[in-house]
C-alpha cells in the first residue's frame, strides 16, 4: 500500500490534522492540499522512484509535500533546516535528486544542481492557502519500493543514507500505535524536525490515528514551549534527552500545572534517572514513554511501559511487537544477564540497507538484521539497559567506561542543565574522563564541586580529570549532542593544558 494513502485514509475531512501559530489546517484541506502538489509532480513527468528532496523547517507546507511525493510514487529526501547552501546541494546531488520542494524561504537561501527541478514560490504556497478540490490520487507501489532516503544523524560519525521503504514506514506506525494509545483527541506538541526520524515517527502515528500535531517553531525560548502546551492544550510530548534536560533544569515545565498533558515520549538516547524521577513527580498524570529506536529500524525498536520504571529503571524495555530484539556477545549468543553485548534487531520496520553501499550494509544489517552498534545488558525479565555506544566508550587504566554512567551521576547536580562524557589522552591512563557542562545563568557549581560529588558517587577512575564549562553542547538538527565534537574541544584543551608553559 502507498504510505501516504496509509496516513491519510482514516480522519473525516473536518477533523483538525495540524496547527501552526494562529491557523488550523483540517485533514481535508491537507488532503487538497497533497493532490496538488500530485499534479505538480504529475507534469514534471518524473519516473517512478525518483529522490526528491525536501527541504526546510515543520509546516504545513512541508507536510503536504512529504506525503505527496509518496503518493506520486517517488522518494521523499528530507533535508534538515540547519544545512547550509553547499551541504544541501552537495547531498541533493550525492542522492541523485531530480526534484525539490522549497519553501520560498529556503528558495531564496538554496541554489539547487543543475537540472533539478523546484517546487516553490509563493504561487505553490498559495495553492495550500486556498487549496483546489482536485481528487487525490495515489501511484501504485510495491511494499519493498523506497518510499524515503534519511540521512543519519550523525553524532559519533559522518551521516549515511537510510533506505526506507513502504512497508517499514507502516509496520513501525502499527508497532507504536499498538502501546501508546494514541487517538483522533490527541494533540502532539512537536518540537522534534519532522526530518528526523523520530519527529517523523510522530507525523505517522498522529496522521494515522487521525490526531492532531501543534508546531512548536523554535526551541530556543522555553517558556514559549510550555505556554504553547498550556494554550494549545496538548495532550503529548516528544523529545530527546536534552529537549527535557532544558525544559526540567531551565523553564518552568517542572513546576507548572499541564492538566491536559497525558503523554511524554522520550527516544534519541539514554536520558539521566534523574531527570525521569523529576518529570514523573513533576507531571504524575502523564504517561511516560521511554523507548529506543535508530534511523535503520525506522524509528522506534523498543519501550518500557510506564509502570515498569520503578522495577526496571534505567531500561529500554523490550522489542515491540513486530520487533525481535536480541542483545548477542562475540560468539552470537544470546548473553546471559548480566553479561555485555550488542543489540540486535530483526523485523518489518529494518531498513533493507544503506543507498549505494552495499558493504557498509551487508555490515551492518547481515541477512536483514541489524547490528545497532549499542551495547547493552539484560536482566532476568529480558528487559534491555544500554551501556553505551561502542564508540562512546572511555578506556582508562585498564577499564572500560561507560560515558553515560558518567553523565547520569552529573546530572544528579540540580545546577547541570547536561553534560557529554568523553575520553581524553593521558600518557600513563591511556585515556581519561573530561566533561563538557552547561549551567543555568548564574549557577555557582564549579569543578570542585563537581568532582567532588563524582568521587562520592563513581569509582576512582570514572570520575572527571578535566571539568569544562560551556554555554551550551554541539547539537544536530535532532537536539543530539554530537559527540565527537566535543571530543575535539576537549581533547584540544587537554592538549594545551599538558604542555609545560
Amino acid at each position: 500500500m502507498n504510505t501516504a494513502r496509509y496516513l491519510l485514509e482514516a480522519a473525516p475531512d473536518d477533523a483538525t490534522a495540524f496547527v501552526d501559530g494562529d491557523t488550523s489546517y483540517s485533514y481535508g484541506r491537507l488532503r487538497a492540499a497533497v493532490a496538488g502538489f500530485v499534479g505538480r509532480f504529475d507534469e514534471l513527468r518524473l519516473p517512478r522512484g525518483a529522490p526528491v528532496a525536501l527541504a526546510g523547517a515543520n509546516s504545513f507546507y512541508w507536510v503536504a509535500g512529504y506525503l505527496a511525493t509518496m503518493a506520486a510514487g517517488l522518494v521523499c529526501v528530507p533535508m534538515p533546516a540547519t544545512l547550509t547552501a553547499d551541504e544541501l546541494r552537495s547531498r541533493a546531488r550525492w542522492v541523485g535528486c531530480q526534484a525539490a520542494v522549497l519553501s520560498a524561504a529556503e528558495a531564496r537561501r538554496h541554489e539547487l544542481p543543475p537540472g533539478v527541478s523546484v517546487l516553490t514560490g509563493k504561487d505553490a504556497e498559495q495553492d495550500l492557502r486556498d487549496p483546489s478540490p482536485a481528487a487525490l490520487t495515489f501511484c501504485d507501489v510495491d511494499d519493498d519500493s523506497d518510499a524515503a532516503y534519511l540521512f543519519t544523524s550523525g553524532t559519533t560519525a559522518a551521516p549515511r543514507v537510510v533506505r526506507i521503504t513502504h512497508r517499514n514506514i507502516r509496520a513501525n506506525t502499527e508497532s507504536i500505535l499498538d502501546y501508546a494509545g494514541i487517538g483522533p483527541d490527541d494533540r502532539m506538541l512537536v518540537v522534534l524536525p519532522f526530518s528526523y526520524v523520530f519527529g517523523a515517527s510522530l507525523l505517522h502515528t498522529h496522521l494515522r490515528a487521525g490526531a492532531c500535531l501543534v508546531n512548536q517553531p523554535t526551541f530556543v525560548y522555553l517558556e514559549a514551549v510550555v505556554k504553547k502546551l498550556e494554550s494549545e492544550r496538548c495532550t503529548g510530548l516528544a523529545g530527546v534527552p536534552s529537549t527535557f534536560y532544558a525544559l526540567m533544569r531551565n523553564s518552568s515545565f517542572g513546576s507548572r500545572s499541564l492538566p491536559d498533558l497525558r503523554q511524554i515520549q522520550q527516544a534519541g538516547g539514554k536520558m539521566s534517572p534523574a531527570i525521569i524521577d523529576e518529570i514523573r513527580v513533576a507531571h504524575p498524570r502523564a504517561r511516560l514513554l521511554i523507548m529506543y529506536g535508530q534511523t535503520e529500524a525506522t524509528a522506534r525498536l523498543s519501550y518500557l511501559p510506564p509502570e515498569q520504571l520503578d522495577g526496571h529503571t534505567g531500561s529500554i524495555g523490550r522489542g515491540l511487537r513486530g520487533v525481535s530484539l536480541r542483545v548477542v556477545g562475540a560468539d552470537g549468543a544470546d548473553v546471559t544477564p548480566g553479561q555485555v553485548g550488542e543489540i540486535w534487531a530483526a523485523g518489518d520496520s529494518i531498513s533493507p540497507g544503506y543507498l549505494n553501499d552495499e558493504v557498509r550494509t551487508a555490515e551492518k544489517m547481515p541477512n536483514g538484521v541489524l547490528h545497532t552498534g549499542d551495547l547493552a545488558t539484560v536482566d532476568d525479565d529480558g528487559y534491555i539497559y544500554v551501556v553505551d555506544r561502542a564508540e562512546d566508550f572511555i578506556k582508562s587504566w585498564g577499564h572500560r567506561i561507560a560515558s553515560q554512567d558518567v553523565e547520569a551521576t552529573v546530572m544528579e547536580l540540580p545546577e547541570v542543565v547536561s553534560v557529554a562524557a568523553v575520553g581524553v589522552p593521558h600518557p600513563a591512563a591511556g585515556e581519561v574522563v573530561a566533561v563538557a557542562v552547561v549551567c543555568p545563568a548564574g549557577a555557582t557549581l564549579d569543578a570542585d564541586d563537581l568532582i567532588a560529588h563524582c568521587r562520592a558517587r563513581l569509582p576512582k577512575h570514572m570520575v572527571p580529570d578535566l571539568v569544562h564549562f560551556v554555554d551550551w553542547l554541539p547539537l544536530n538538527s535532532s537536539g543530539k549532542v554530537v559527540k565527537r565534537e566535543v571530543r575535539e574541544q576537549l581533547r584540544a584543551l587537554s592538549s594545551a593544558r599538558s604542555v609545560p608553559a
